[in-house]
């Protein structure tokens, strides 16, 4: 059943640097609820017909329609739906009103691989047949922590889809997993998100083309044919960037890395654990598992006989691990855009305390010639909409034209939302967004939600 709901958004901003207060009277916003009843909500693509296209973690495709306001499932995908995995990521093909594609990032039961797959919907129904695998991401039957799994397209229709370190996170303290020992190779982040030659612990770029296949886009990290290195990858250096998005003016690319859990920097071990917001205006090395917020580094750390050694230098990373298969000596490491601890934050008070779980959503562009009741305003031209999944806030962050960070600002600062796991502007200037729900698992209360804009 479709409900209305007008949120009570009122009040100021409580005081810290870079914060102002509104920018446009929040009594204006209302929320809307489109689907209830939801089984894991994970990932939603808006149509240019106003349809919302969504997946659940368990594998049910399904599609909101606005014309009638039901919810129905276009089909369901067998997937491996264990600790992270399941069906994780959905977008559709810019072309997806002509040519019905639509790609899924999911697992596979008895197949230890991730894929990140184009299907055909016909006749409002997700043909299975017509799968076509582009990527294949491996697993392992014990399953680390981190698959990832946000899928999203620029302006020149190249596909971006976002990987996890796959790294068991147990026994490192909450401080990065460099374990070199034998037979604790899934303890090593270097052997993923700091190698070369694997996918994970990245964000990979391809150009689908017609047939299935895909070609490699100019400007990614490592020019096809490089010796020891996968040409699909377009960043290095990231632990968990579940959710991202790539701003179609720019084309930069912006994602939330979730951190490691220490409360407290260690002298033998490094930095105290931080999330990340990340900015890229082109491909590089965004440093894990070496380095962490504004580049802090970790130190060499000998796991079986306690020992301390060097930090890493951001100026000249290199991976010495034996669980290394790609090139030794990588990309300088970027520092993050946005970064915060567990505690209260010095350098960036807006974003609160407890559990984080940062999460990058969609640039704002204002089109004055669009015809809508609901657009959001001119205001918010430009702004970048950043969430917090544990949390539950919305943010909006401005950038000059160079991306350097000029403020942070609350979005809707009285309304609690549920979660926000994934986020979307829509061709009617309306926002777009999933709230997973209260609890980790088993929701009852994960809905589809639009945020509009009633002048």
């Amino acid at each position: 059943m479709f409900l209305l709901l007008i949120a009570a958004v009122f009040g100021a901003e409580i005081p810290g640097v870079r914060r102002a207060v509104s920018i446009s009277d929040e009594s204006h916003f209302r929320k809307v609820i489109l689907s209830t009843n939801l089984d894991e909500p994970i990932q939603l693509s808006v149509a240019r017909n106003g349809r919302v296209y969504f997946g659940e973690r368990r594998g049910a495709v399904k599609v909101w329609k606005p014309d009638t306001r039901e919810t129905v499932t276009v089909g369901r995908l067998s997937v491996f739906s264990g600790p992270e995995d399941g069906l994780l990521g959905l977008v559709l093909d810019p072309g997806f009103l002509t040519n019905h594609w639509l790609y899924i990032f999911h697992s596979s039961p008895g197949v230890l691989e991730n894929r990140v797959s184009r299907f055909t919907v016909e006749d409002e129904a997700l043909n299975l047949d017509s799968e076509k695998v582009l990527l294949r991401i491996p697993t392992l039957s014990k399953k680390p922590n981190h698959s990832g799994g946000g899928l999203a397209f620029d302006a020149a229709g190249n596909l971006y889809a976002s990987t996890g370190d796959y790294t068991f996170i147990n026994d490192s303290g909450g401080y990065s997993p460099l374990d070199e020992r034998p037979g604790r190779e899934v303890h090593d982040s270097q052997r993923t998100a700091a190698n070369s030659n694997d996918p994970r612990g990245k964000i990979l770029r391809i150009h689908p083309e017609p047939d299935g296949t895909y070609s490699i886009p100019k400007g990614n990290l490592f020019p096809p044919g490089t010796a020891k290195t996968l040409p699909e990858i377009y960043i290095i250096g990231c632990r968990n960037p579940f959710r991202f998005s790539v701003d179609e003016r720019t084309g930069w690319l912006f994602w939330g890395d979730v951190g490691p859990d220490a409360l407290e920097p260690s002298a033998q071990r490094g930095p105290a654990g931080f999330d990340e917001f990340n900015l890229a205006k082109q491909a590089g090395n965004f440093g894990w598992p070496y380095f962490t917020a504004d580049n802090k580094p970790y130190r060499k750390y000998n796991f079986a006989t306690k020992e301390t050694g060097d930090t890493f230098d951001a100026a000249r990373p290199v991976n010495k691990s034996p669980n290394n298969s790609g090139i030794r000596d990588l990309p300088p490491a970027q520092p993050a855009l946005i970064w915060y601890p567990p505690g209260p934050s010095t350098r960036f008070p807006e974003m609160g305390s407890g559990a984080r779980s940062a999460m990058a959503g969609p640039v704002y562009h204002f089109d004055a010639a669009l015809n809508s009741p609901r657009k959001f305003p001119a205001d918010f031209d430009n702004a970048l909409f950043i969430f917090e999944w544990e949390r539950g806030w919305i943010r909006t962050v401005r950038l000059n034209a160079e991306g350097q960070l000029e403020k942070i600002q609350s979005f809707l600062p009285q309304v609690k939302f549920k979660r926000p796991i994934a986020m979307s502007f829509g061709p009617d200037g309306a926002l777009y967004l999933i709230e997973w729900g209260t609890a980790w698992y088993n929701n009852k209360d994960a809905q589809v939600v639009r945020i509009d804009y009633v002048p």
